[in-house]
């Protein structure tokens, strides 16, 4: 869902996932959804982004974290 939208070039943004044609990060996408921006928001502030590119940030945050990777988290006190 995400091939031909999300990037990674060693030569933009040092090499962060981000949306072709673009300088916007995955990163950034995610942080601003998590910061509870709505995509709305998002679209109205990046108006190069398209509600396409959104979807595509996310299944590829999706698919990485799939990875038999263990992250660790700091135990809440």
């Amino acid at each position: 869902m995400y091939r031909g939208i999300i990037q990674s070039d060693p030569s933009i943004m040092m090499g962060k996932p981000v949306i072709a044609g673009t300088r916007i990060t995955v990163e950034l996408i995610l942080e601003k959804l998590a910061a509870g921006e709505t995509v709305e928001q998002i679209l109205e502030a990046h108006p190069r982004l398209t509600q396409e590119a959104i979807q595509a940030a996310l299944a590829f945050a999706t698919e990485a974290l799939r990875a038999d990777v263990v992250y660790p988290l700091p135990e809440m006190a």
